[in-house]
């Protein structure tokens, strides 16, 4: 289905001034690792803050695996400068360790040597690491150590009632949720686009097969590297986190109604291959339970609609009471050829694909259709570079030549109307148009070409990168934040942990049966 933009939809003024306004987040994960480039096994440093309660430093699976968070922001400059600052911070207490910068994990040893992050002693810190230690029993301990980035984005709220009165509905959470649920389903049947375009995960190491049973075209490079020729992301291919019972939910997009449903449905669905591992044994958790998915944040998709939550909510509760407030990509590889694993160009570029999303009509996701788009994803996360590569939407087969050319002609009319900034996105259009002819410039074509002429001379691509960004941020000065303002934010963590525990309750059991008993009320939609 080739869709369009009408551009009629901007015609008025203080729309195209109120689209321009956009919200935007960044989450950027990265493992520690030693000057010898294998995984770090020290714990997180006390000097950070706590991970519980950090608002912009914590960690994800593992110890060693960071997570740097921006407040939402409507700058990009601020945006980039505030994950900047947070990484020089980083820096300065990791010691002679430095952050990866691919996504796919460096040289790993043995999984022992993998931490469960830790979240200090409370009930809701112990649950995360018993969600974690759930994951390992699940799917792994190496999966876990991939590493992406998360893009935040919202359209701002001066938008929404201009739109609602233009189309002659109210301005209320159903529509705004509607709207969503639109972009997220045309998202699916674009989402090839994202890995095609900035998939730069095509290698790995050859010590992560040694704990992996995917059965790829591996081809071994001579430093001990190996890739799958034509591949642009073997992060969100099989090597990544899959689920086989995931795959059979069959949870759609079409209504908020028929997500929540779905989504909660799993977390309450008792599994075999699951119930197999156990759920305590005395005091030990292997997981939180033995159902589909543990919690809701189990489930993956490349795309989510999210609402911050209250305390004690969960993600669909959330949903539930107040709507879509905005939406979380999540099929971004870590970006090499930048300190902070993201660029100002990838996010405008975003902006684009993500206004293109919403703005053009979206029918209905039947299962079939959607899963076809997730085999268009598969696809090109392997074969993305393949010469005339096809894939197929309800029409048909398409060329991904053809079609990317399409979509850049459409975003360049949005582009058009963000008047201010206008320039700087058609800019970012223009850098990334050479790839939809030429697959040679794409991410992964790049990073490939780059281990193959270091496999020559011995040279790791990962390590050379990891010590630049490194000398690049701690050499330079804090653009936003201030050391002060980082070890005010650090010593509060570690003051709001204190109190989380010293306020527990009753057993860990009971707080977590109390959890799974709330997470099943429904909430009104205010």
């Amino acid at each position: 289905m080739k869709q369009t933009i009408r551009l009629e939809q901007f015609e008025r003024a203080d729309i195209r001034s109120a689209l321009a306004k956009m919200n935007r987040g960044i989450e950027r994960e990265s493992l520690r690792i030693t000057s010898e480039g294998q995984l770090a096994t020290t714990m997180h440093p006390a000097a950070l803050g706590a991970t519980l309660t950090h608002p912009l430093i914590t960690t994800d699976y593992a110890e060693a695996l960071m997570e740097f968070i921006t407040p939402v922001s409507t700058s990009i400059t601020t945006t980039l400068a505030q994950l900047r600052d947070v990484h020089r911070f980083t820096y300065q207490h990791i010691g002679d360790e430095y952050l990866w910068p691919l996504s796919m994990p460096c040289y790993l040893n043995a999984t022992s040597d993998i931490r469960l992050a830790q979240f200090g002693k409370s009930h809701v810190g112990r649950m995360k690491t018993v969600y974690r230690q759930g994951l390992t029993h699940r799917y792994g301990a190496v999966m876990q150590t991939i590493s992406g980035v998360h893009f935040n984005w919202s359209v701002s709220d001066e938008l929404w009632p201009l739109l609602a009165a233009e189309e002659g509905r109210e301005n209320n959470a159903d529509y705004r949720s509607e709207r969503y649920f639109g972009l997220i389903r045309n998202f699916k049947r674009w989402a090839w686009v994202i890995p095609y375009l900035f998939g730069a995960s095509p290698v790995l190491c050859k010590s992560f097969l040694k704990h992996s049973s995917a059965d790829l075209d591996f081809h071994e490079l001579s430093s001990g590297m190996v890739y799958v020729p034509h591949s642009t992301s073997l992060r969100m291919s099989d090597l990544g986190y899959t689920n086989k019972e995931q795959a059979a939910l069959k949870i759609t997009y079409n209504s908020l109604d028929d997500y929540v449903d779905g989504l909660r449905r799993a977390v309450f669905t008792r599994s075999e291959q699951f119930a197999d591992i156990g759920v305590q044994t005395g005091d030990k958790w292997q997981q939180l339970n033995a159902n589909i998915l543990q919690i809701e944040n189990e489930f993956y998709s490349p795309i989510r609609p999210k609402r911050v939550a209250d305390s004690g909510e969960t993600p669909t509760q959330a949903l539930e009471r107040g709507g879509i407030q905005y939406i979380e990509v999540r099929a971004l590889d870590v970006n090499p050829f930048s300190e902070v694993g993201i660029t100002a160009e990838q996010m405008r570029f975003l902006d684009l694909f993500l206004l293109f999303c919403l703005f053009t009509e979206s029918p209905e996701l039947s299962i079939e259709c959607q899963q076809a788009t997730e085999k268009n994803v598969n696809k090109v996360v392997l074969r993305g570079r393949e010469p005339g590569l096809t894939l197929m939407d309800e029409a048909g087969e398409y060329s991904v030549q053809e079609r990317l050319a399409h979509l850049f002609a459409e975003m360049a009319k949005i582009a058009d109307v963000l008047e201010a900034e206008s320039s700087a996105y058609h800019r970012a259009l223009q850098s990334f148009a050479p790839a939809i002819s030429n697959p040679d410039a794409t991410f992964s074509a790049k990073l490939l070409r780059m281990y193959e002429e270091a496999s020559k001379i011995f040279q790791h691509v990962g390590m050379r990168f990891a010590v630049e960004y490194r000398d690049r941020l701690k050499n330079s000065g804090y653009e936003f934040y201030t050391e002060a303002d980082f070890q005010k934010m650090a010593a509060q963590s570690l003051a709001e942990q204190a109190e989380i525990e010293a306020q527990d309750k009753g057993s860990f059991g009971d707080f977590l049966a109390a959890y799974f008993e709330q997470a099943l009320d429904k909430k009104k939609r205010a």
